[in-house]
């Protein structure tokens, strides 16, 4: 068994460390590029969203590294990323290639006894003792928290940098050393130096820069690829952005939906022009949309797929906020389409907005 996965931002950081400690075979896929996009394209429906189409693009890049299992976190909600795991073997097997999808669905969704044994199925390839296994485990989760901090440091911090593009600097080269070694304990001792290191950048405290919240679906929000590396250029642009969606985000949330806990602050933030749970993360990007504006914020810029449901759905409700608030928020829609040129075009308007709003607001206007 060999297995692989779809990029999802900083997921493969923790999978390589999770399989490394396990002792487990196994493929990262090329970061996501245009050539796993021109591949997803090719054989995905066309009306398929984009992070479908890239997630076929990098299994068919694994199954020419050796790749012959999948795995892929899964969802019965109503979003169509439930049926993802279906669509896509059918695809492949139509391509000629005969492999082993591991859906790991929420425990609440298929039970207890269904999700041990899809888990039994993802981790039979190691001859680990149990003790490694929760190791490994355990260094995987501590991983990705790490380097979300890290990641979500940088991004404010930007902002405040006394030397512009340090921050980013800072950032990629942490990935890259994180990458390099196949080792988990230096791995985790990597990401923990960063982790101090990011908090001795300096930065100038009398600087105001513009504060924007990248919101949406996350996919598209976590992605870098797929939002045309919306989060590198604020970082240039000297713009300070928060983003609450992440892949630890998102496993915190998993692990407490069990008990109903999860996300309580974005449910009850979201609860006046959103309360019903409507799939995808529409109810998310709602909630954060008002804690941006409640944590002064300056505003709000929305990303998602052509074609999603729910942030469609979102997208209509957004402008009510945005007025009702006097809160601006920006929607940008991504697909394979979209060229970079408008799309910074946007952007650059959209902070020059802001920064002219923070200018009347310190001159009283």
């Amino acid at each position: 068994m060999k297995i692989t996965f779809p990029h999802m931002g900083n997921v493969y950081i923790a999978a390589k460390i999770f399989f490394d400690g396990m002792g487990i075979d196994y493929v990262i896929p090329p970061m996501n590029n245009k050539a796993a996009l021109e591949i997803g394209v090719e054989h995905s429906p066309e009306e398929m969203c984009l992070p479908f189409k890239i997630m076929i693009g990098n299994f068919v890049q694994s199954i020419e590294q050796g790749a012959d299992t999948i795995l892929l976190v899964g969802s019965c909600g109503p979003c169509r990323f439930g049926e993802y795991s279906e669509l896509q073997m059918k695809i492949l097997k139509k391509l000629g290639h005969d492999l082993q999808f591991i859906v790991m669905d929420y425990v609440k969704d298929i039970g207890k006894s269904e999700f041990m044994n899809r888990l039994g199925i993802l981790t039979s390839g190691s001859k680990k003792s149990g003790r490694e296994k929760v190791m490994a485990s355990l260094r995987a989760i501590k991983a990705i928290n790490l380097i979300d901090k890290i990641e979500e440091r940088a991004h404010y911090l930007a902002g405040y940098e006394v030397n512009r593009g340090e921050c980013k600097k800072l950032l990629n080269k942490c990935k890259r050393d994180v990458f390099e070694t196949d080792n988990p304990v230096e791995a985790i001792r990597i990401l923990e130096a960063y982790r101090k290191n990011i908090e001795k950048v300096k930065i100038d405290k009398n600087k105001k820069p513009v504060k924007v919240a990248v919101i949406g679906e996350i996919y598209t929000v976590i992605d870098p690829f797929s939002n045309l590396n919306i989060e590198d250029k604020l970082m240039d642009y000297g713009v300070c952005s928060k983003r609450k969606l992440t892949p630890s985000w998102w496993v915190k949330d998993a692990a407490m939906k069990v008990l109903n806990l999860n996300s309580i602050d974005i449910r009850r933030a979201s609860k006046e022009y959103l309360p019903y749970y409507i799939g995808g993360h529409a109810r998310e990007c709602i909630g954060e949309a008002m804690i941006a504006h409640k944590q002064n914020l300056d505003g709000a810029i929305q990303i998602f797929p052509m074609g999603c449901m729910p942030e469609i759905i979102t997208k209509a409700i957004l402008p009510s906020i945005s007025r009702d608030k006097d809160f601006p928020i920006m929607s940008l829609v991504v697909d394979e389409m979209t060229g970079e040129g408008g799309y910074v075009t946007r952007i650059e308007a959209f902070l020059d907005l802001l920064e002219r709003r923070q200018e009347n607001v310190s001159h009283g206007c």
